[in-house]
């Protein structure tokens, strides 16, 4: 089923409710009047359309939206501005997550001095994207441990695959095991400098235990056959699930060759999930644009 016109506004106005609540939340009142999508080189990023996409989006809700590059900022503590215009909210799309680099040091002013809403921000990621948070979230007596219930706990450990934090006392053995891990860094995106521990040489390695990572079990990705019956082949994909405050709001797929993800393999990137229509709550599922039943 192809998600219906309905689903896809809904999504959107979801999209942008979720903005206005980061800036209620920061204890703002109204709305905002301009934002600001900030990257590194904006134009040059690969995913420099979807920055225009979301800019019409804002525009199409009544909020002014510029993109700039994170040198244009400038923040005397009280306010901030690019080209002279005051903003109020920041959709920060660097990957410097903690914002230490000297070249991002007015919008961290910024997000400090609460001169503007940062969204996303260091702490918001420290909380929800560090990688090492995985470690506790698949060890169910350290979960009941701080509180959740046997369930909550038993879900998570089950569906989580298992994950250390790599360090000189685990090293041998994480070796030892490697060929059943993949290792990541925990502060790390876009599956840069990620290994899968079958491949890796004894340099990498080395960089590996003295670096920031973390080991996961691993997880063996779905494969899905493109092209016609006479010209087919095999891509891994993965799946993801675009969600906020406990509600998923959509639904896609990425398709790739290789180690890891990526936009290089031919056929591959993103790809729509389709499901077939075998149950479920029509009105609850195009309310956030996922139609029912099971995925395909």
């Amino acid at each position: 089923m192809v998600p219906s016109g309905e689903a896809v506004d809904a999504f959107e106005a979801a999209i942008v409710a979720m903005f206005l609540r980061e800036w209620r939340a920061a204890g703002r009142q109204g709305r905002p009047a301009r934002i600001v999508i900030v990257d590194t080189v904006p134009e040059e990023q690969y995913l420099y359309a979807e920055f225009l996409l979301y800019q019409r989006l804002f525009a199409r809700a009544g909020i002014e939206a510029v993109i700039a590059d994170s040198g244009q900022l400038r923040c005397d503590g009280t306010l901030l501005s690019v080209n002279g215009q005051r903003i109020d909210l920041v959709y920060n799309r660097l990957t410097d997550f903690a914002l230490d680099a000297p070249e991002y040091a007015a919008l961290r002013r910024a997000w400090e001095s609460d001169a503007a809403v940062v969204t996303p921000h260091p702490r918001a990621h420290a909380l929800f994207a560090d990688k090492r948070n995985l470690a506790l979230l698949c060890d169910a007596p350290a979960l009941r441990a701080m509180g959740a219930d046997e369930t909550t706990a038993a879900l998570l450990a089950a569906q989580v695959p298992h994950t250390e934090i790599v360090d000189p006392n685990n090293a041998e053995r994480l070796w030892a095991q490697r060929r059943d891990l993949f290792f990541k860094p925990w502060a790390g995106f876009g599956s840069r400098a990620a290994y899968r521990g079958a491949k890796l040489t004894r340099g990498v390695w080395q960089t590996i235990v003295q670096g920031e990572y973390v080991a996961q079990t691993l997880a063996p990705p779905g494969e899905r056959r493109i092209g016609d019956a006479a010209d087919s082949r095999s891509l891994k994909f993965d799946l993801r699930a675009y969600a906020d405050v406990g509600q998923v709001l959509w639904l896609s797929a990425r398709l790739y060759q290789g180690q890891t993800t990526n936009f290089r393999t031919p056929g591959g990137g993103f790809a729509p999930m389709f499901e077939e229509a075998t149950g479920g709550s029509p009105d609850q599922d195009e309310a956030t644009g996922i139609p029912p039943g099971a995925t395909r």
